[in-house]
């Protein structure tokens, strides 16, 4: 399921952690902070960005158990 936002809001939108730019994962229907010290992933459910810090998943902890 791709995340289906509308370009304009997805240009105004920020982590609302770290205030960085997102980028779209679509294949897990996330917004992915870009901000590498950050790089909460938040998701989208029913076209709808859920920007809440502690809805967010941690993707950091997830690429150090990859490389484990």
């Amino acid at each position: 399921m791709a995340v289906n936002l509308d370009p304009d809001l997805l240009s105004i939108l920020v982590c609302p952690k770290c205030r960085s730019e997102f980028r779209v994962d679509d294949e897990a229907n996330e917004l992915v902070c870009t901000n590498a010290g950050c790089a909460l992933a938040y998701p989208v459910r029913d076209d709808i960005p859920v920007l809440l810090i502690d809805e967010a998943r941690d993707t950091r902890t997830e690429e150090t158990a990859d490389q484990a």
